[in-house]
């Protein structure tokens, strides 16, 4: 009887297994249907509907944006408040930002490589002065101690109703940790199981919200399309739009890929795992807005340790930028040069690691890396009316940027739970089970 009923429950299990497969499967072939009909419908370029998925677009970024801030806050307090003061929360911490800044530094690298290869000349000066018009207002005297200030909220609820990423996981990291240290009451232990309902409420809403994903994919991939084919991210800067894109993919298709053979990973299989979210971040540009699609796509696909997905992707969300590093350098190189600064190669690699430093400090957000090379710049005095140049092919960078952001965060999530497989304890009940399924 028991083993007419062990093998009863393992054919169940391969059936629901196979059938999660095939409905991937479909759900990947959607996607890319999806993302063909956009983009041919984007390039009609037919007034009427290139509202309609302006509209559409607007919409699904402002869901991304309702779920992602509380899916940080609650995926970092949960964590940290599981884990606590053990030795897990260290070992798991050490590994997020050793990988982090190697893959960022490596990124940063790659960018002035090119730009010593490639060597943009300088544009006229007349062209410049009239892209300070571009300049968004009030952005022009903006200094980096203004960004650090930004930073350090003044009550609570400021970060969550500003959307300030990295407010909201200092906010989360503060309340985790008093919660690691609080003496193991029934208040406390109320509070906890309220804060992890509230988790699986937003993973309930992920759930649906990926469900209806295509539609999104739709109006997403014919927004872009429309864009290109109206000329808007096509400009005069073929040099540096090349090296920023050229530093861009070398990092997605070569470095990337290098670090995860180093750990014994399969970049292939990682890459396929994680595709769900590095989709979504290329046409959100927010790698923050894009963290409940990272997180469902770790644990779900890449079967990820819950206490390593929940506390490295949260962090990686706001500390690892890859591509923001990269359009810093390249970006402030090239403004100063048009400004005559004389760049020696002391110069650019001290640069390197201020872009290395700076974009650590970024949030996760649409044109944030834009806005951030906008205030070192100024805060430096440097002119700024090459930036307004910038600006109206930062579109294309930006998802560049976003979607190798991702991979990048999929990428040192994939290693840190490699390195710490079996070195961690297993004990997650508190973790599992809320991934949403993709």
């Amino acid at each position: 009887m028991t083993q007419a009923t062990s093998s009863v429950d393992r054919k169940a299990k391969e059936a629901i297994r196979n059938s999660r497969g095939q409905g991937k499967a479909k759900q990947f072939i959607l996607w890319v249907a999806a993302l063909i009909i956009g983009g041919i419908l984007g390039w009609l370029n037919i007034p009427a509907l290139n509202d309609l998925f302006n509209f559409i677009a607007v919409v699904f970024t402002r869901f991304f944006q309702f779920i992602a801030v509380p899916t940080i806050a609650l995926a970092v307090i949960t964590t940290l408040a599981a884990l606590g003061a053990k030795k897990d929360t260290g070992r798991i911490f050490a590994h997020a930002v050793v990988y982090t800044l190697a893959t960022t530094i490596c990124a940063a690298a790659v960018g002035l490589i090119l730009y010593l290869w490639i060597q943009p000349g300088n544009l006229p000066a007349n062209v410049i002065g009239a892209g300070a018009s571009q300049v968004p207002q009030k952005l022009g005297n903006v200094t980096y101690y203004d960004h650090i200030l930004s930073v350090i909220p003044n009550n609570i609820l400021q970060p969550f109703v500003a959307g300030n990423v990295l407010s909201v996981m200092l906010v989360a990291a503060a309340v985790g940790l008093a919660f690691a240290f609080m003496p193991k009451t029934e208040n406390r232990a109320a509070l906890f199981k309220v804060l992890l309902g509230a988790e699986e409420l937003l993973f309930t809403l992920i759930r649906a919200l990926l469900w209806i994903l295509p539609v999104g994919i739709l109006a997403f991939a014919a927004q872009l399309s429309a864009q290109i084919s109206a000329g808007v991210i096509v400009g005069a800067l073929g040099k540096y739009t090349l090296i920023v894109l050229g530093g861009n993919i070398l990092q997605i298709i070569v470095i990337i890929p290098l670090f995860l053979l180093g750990r014994g990973l399969n970049p292939l299989r990682v890459f396929k795992k994680m595709s769900p979210a590095i989709a979504v971040a290329l046409f959100t540009k927010s790698s923050a807005g894009t963290l409940p699609v990272t997180l469902a796509s770790a644990e779900e696909n890449l079967k990820a340790n819950p206490a390593v997905s929940r506390f490295v992707l949260p962090i990686c969300t706001t500390i690892n930028m890859n591509g923001c590093a990269a359009f810093i350098l390249v970006t402030s190189l090239f403004v100063m040069q048009n400004a005559g600064v004389d760049l020696s190669l002391g110069t650019m690699i001290t640069w390197l690691f201020i872009a290395v430093l700076a974009a650590i400090g970024n949030a996760g957000v649409p044109m944030g890396c834009y806005f951030l090379t906008l205030s070192l710049m100024s805060s430096i005095g440097m002119p700024i009316g090459l930036m307004g140049i910038i600006l109206p092919i930062y579109t294309i960078i930006d998802m560049i940027e976003t979607a190798e952001n991702v991979w990048s965060d999929s990428a040192v999530c994939a290693m840190a739970d490699h390195d710490l497989k079996g070195k961690i304890d297993d004990d997650n009940s508190n973790l599992d089970g809320l991934a949403p399924q993709l």
